[in-house]
């Protein structure tokens, strides 16, 4: 898919993986190099870092949950 779609459109790709990382999701350092040098080729990267808003609303909805557990437990 990358390498057709390779300087004919735009790709919007978020991952919560560093490029690091990309070896271990693809199980082979070969064709991650290949597919991140034809995404990072005419890219803008934009990192964005802080708290995750699925996280945040995870865990307060987890705590929501035990909060009610713990109450009927009375």
């Amino acid at each position: 898919m990358i390498s057709k779609r390779y300087e004919k459109g735009s790709i919007i790709l978020t991952s919560n993986k560093t490029f690091s990382e990309w070896e271990s999701v693809f199980g082979d350092e070969v064709l991650a190099t290949a597919i991140l040098d034809r995404l990072l080729h005419h890219c803008d990267v934009i990192s964005i870092n802080g708290p995750s808003y699925r996280l945040k609303n995870r865990l307060a909805a987890l705590e929501a949950e035990n909060a009610k557990t713990d109450t009927s437990e009375r």
